[in-house]
Parts: C-alpha cells; structure tokens; sequence
C-alpha cells in the first residue's frame, strides 16, 4: 500500500467513551434516581444509537441536532416519564455541545501508529461522515493536528459508502485508490465500502466482536453474513504496518 486513510470517529478518536463521560457530566434531574447498571444502559442506547437517527442526519431527513434530541429522548425513554422537548431540550444540546469536546481523546494506539506512517513517508487521511469543520476541531481538540488531509460529508456531497467519499481521500494524499489502505471500526460502512470504492478495506474490531478472534498478528479475516465478502480484520491500529512495505 502507498497511503492510508482512517475513519475518525471509534477508529482514531473514542467517541463512545467521549459521549459517556458527556451524558454523565450533564445534570438531568429526571435521571438522578440511576444506578450504576442503569447509568451503563442509557450511555449505550444513545452512543449506540438503535433507532438509527444519525443515519436520518446523513439522509437528510434531521438536521444534527436534532438527531441528538431524538437519541437522548429514546435512550431517556427506559427509565422517566418526563418529556424531553421545547426548552429542556434545547438546553439539553446547548449542554451537551458545550462539554462533549472536553472529552475528545485520540486512542493509545493512534500517535505510534502515524509516527510510524511519517518515518516511512507513507501519506494518510481522515474521511468521515461527518461535515468538514466539526471533525476538523474534534481531530485538534483530541491532538491530531498532524492529520492535515480530511474529507467530510460537505467535502464532496456524499456519504459513506458512496464511492466519491473515499476516492477523495486517495486524491488528496496523492494515492490510486487500489494503492490505498482505508481503516475503520464499521465493518460495513468502513471495510466493505472501501473495497467497493476500489480501495484495501480494513474493518478494526477494537472490541472483538467478530466471530472469529485475531491471531497472534493482529489480523485475522471477519466472517460476514451471507453474501457480504470477507475483509481483513484488525484488533487494534499497529496491525495496519503489515500492510505497508517493510521499512529498508
């Protein structure tokens, strides 16, 4: 491979654990009776979003905050009667705004990784479903400045898994697509509409919840449903240098 694009989002910056610490921080008196175990199931209906609301922000059918709104509202729904509309949650956002970037933090295995990419000159990017300037301030915010190249959904009018998306990416860094690593935790939004867009698809399980677990590499091959192909699989980011030539 001759560069390297990542998904930003669970893929460089923890995300879930940003939106975690987030949900906790902000003071919501219809949830102050939660315990620890409920606090847990809340937190992973809205990070994990089982309604798909961030999907309808991508369509076009929410604006973002919005979707926002009607995450909280589900994942709030479980456990309080009380509404959440109007001005609570206009508070809610302008709350959650505010404090979500204080927990934006790259992952561990982020920096080693691009310190590595840059001693071998391998070029590499960001593409994300999200709009330019928002992942543009969460990438520096989380101290990834170094990531100059980034294409976001108003980059080029589409998002993943539309092929334009990706193939941006390979432009920018000055790469042919099929020269082109892209990296990122959705199997199939990242990995398999990578390799739809002709570049080398890498799905990262971070958390391992592929049906088969990584060798002693880092890599092993996600088994997907039926008719879906098969795209290497990556327990963690060091594992991508296997798909680079060996440093001479």
């Amino acid at each position: 491979m001759d560069g390297v694009l990542f998904d930003i989002d669970d893929t460089l910056v923890d995300l879930e654990q940003a939106m975690g610490h987030t949900l906790q921080a902000i003071p919501d008196p219809a949830l102050s009776h939660l315990g620890d175990d409920d606090w847990v199931r809340y937190k992973a209906l809205y990070t994990t979003d089982p309604q798909r609301h961030y999907d309808r922000f991508l369509a076009g059918e929410l604006t973002f905050e919005e979707q926002r709104v009607h995450r909280v509202r589900h994942a709030r729904a479980g456990f309080t009667p009380e509404p959440f509309l109007g001005r609570v949650a206009e508070a809610w956002v302008r709350s959650y705004e505010q404090m979500l970037p204080q927990h934006f933090r790259a992952y561990e295995d982020v920096v080693p990784l691009l310190d590595a990419l840059d001693a071998r000159g391998v070029p590499y990017g960001a593409v994300s479903n999200n709009v330019h300037d928002y992942q543009r301030a969460k990438l520096d915010r989380a101290g990834l400045q170094r990531i100059a190249v980034l294409v976001g959904i108003d980059t080029v009018g589409v998002a993943k898994p539309d092929p334009a998306i990706y193939r941006e990416g390979a432009r920018l860094i000055g790469t042919a697509p099929e020269r082109t690593l892209y990296v990122g935790d959705n199997r199939l939004v990242d990995a398999e509409g990578a390799c739809s867009a002709g570049l080398v698809g890498v799905w990262l399980d971070r958390a391992g919840r592929g049906e088969e677990r990584g060798t002693d590499s880092g890599t092993t091959t996600g088994v997907l449903a039926e008719g879906a192909s098969e795209v290497p699989r990556i327990a963690g980011l060091p594992a991508v240098l296997q798909f680079l030539p060996p440093v001479r």
